[in-house]
C-alpha cells in the first residue's frame, strides 16, 4: 500500500477508500495462488470502467468537436479506447509495478502484457470513479489518455480506418474486395501477436502485425493504401 501511496501522489488522487484503490491492480492470477487474499480481482472494475470511459469519451468528444458528425465520432473513439493506447498510457503512469500477479504472470511478464495493462487502467478509472465521482474520473483520463494523442488523432484525421477506406476504393476500382490472410500467430494465448497480408487482385499490397486481428488488419490496410497511392484522408 506504500507504493499505491506514491501512485495517489502522481496522479494526483487520494483515495478515501484504499481497498478500492488496491483491487484495481489485483490481476485474477494472483488470487489462484492466494485463496485467502480479502480483495477480489479487477474484473469487475475493469468491466465497470470500460463504460464510464466511453462516457467520458464520449461526452469529450461532443463537447469538443461539435462540428464533426457522429461517424466521426465513433471512429475517434475507437482509436483513442483500443488496447494498445490504454496499454501506453498505463506504461507511461507505470501502472504494472504496483499489479498483484502469479508467478507464471511475474515470469511471463505480466507486467508488460499489453491486455492486463489496458485492463488494468480501467480499473484504476472505475476505483476513482467510486471514490471520487465523475468528474475526478473525467479529470484523469482527459489527463492520462486523452494528452495530446487524441487532438493529433483529430487534427490529423487517423481515426479514418484504413481497412475500410481501402475496401472502398478497391471496389470502386476493380469491383473486388481486398482479402486479409492470417500468415502467422505467435505468443502465449493471453498475448498473441498477429501477422496479417492483404491482397488485390491476387497480389500482396500489405502485412501488419498487431496485438489483435483488427489492428493487424488495419496495419496492412495502411500499408496498402500507401502502396497504392490512396490518400486515407
Amino acid at each position: 500500500m506504500n507504493q499505491l501511496s506514491n501512485l495517489e501522489k502522481k496522479i494526483g488522487v487520494s483515495f478515501k477508500n484504499k481497498k478500492i484503490l488496491e483491487n484495481a491492480f489485483v490481476h485474477r492470477s494472483y488470487l489462484n495462488e492466494h485463496k485467502s487474499h480479502l480483495i477480489p480481482s479487477n474484473e469487475k472494475l475493469e468491466f465497470l470502467g470500460d463504460s464510464v470511459l466511453s462516457l467520458i469519451t464520449s461526452m469529450y468528444l461532443y463537447s469538443k468537436y461539435p462540428s464533426l458528425h457522429e461517424g466521426d465520432y465513433t471512429e475517434i473513439k475507437s482509436s483513442i479506447v483500443k488496447t494498445g493506447s490504454l496499454a501506453d498510457a498505463s506504461r507511461k503512469l507505470g501502472l504494472g509495478m504496483y499489479l498483484f500477479l502469479s508467478k507464471g504472470e511475474e515470469e511471463g511478464k505480466g507486467r508488460e502484457n499489453t491486455n492486463i495493462l489496458a485492463d488494468c487502467f480501467e480499473a484504476l478509472i472505475a476505483a476513482i470513479f467510486i471514490d471520487s465521482g465523475f468528474d475526478r474520473a473525467y479529470e484523469f483520463v482527459v489527463t492520462y489518455l486523452f494528452g495530446d494523442q487524441l487532438a493529433r488523432i483529430v487534427e490529423k484525421k487517423e481515426y479514418f480506418a484504413a481497412k475500410s477506406k481501402l475496401q472502398e476504393v478497391v471496389q470502386g476500382r476493380y469491383k473486388q474486395t481486398p482479402l486479409y490472410k492470417i500468415q502467422k500467430e505467435d505468443g502465449p494465448e493471453h498475448d498473441m501477436t498477429f501477422t496479417v497480408t492483404v491482397s488485390v487482385r491476387d497480389k500482396e499490397v500489405g502485412t501488419g502485425i498487431g496485438k489483435s486481428k483488427k489492428e493487424a488488419e488495419e496495419k496492412a490496410a495502411t500499408i496498402a493504401l500507401k502502396a497504392l497511392k490512396i490518400n486515407n484522408s
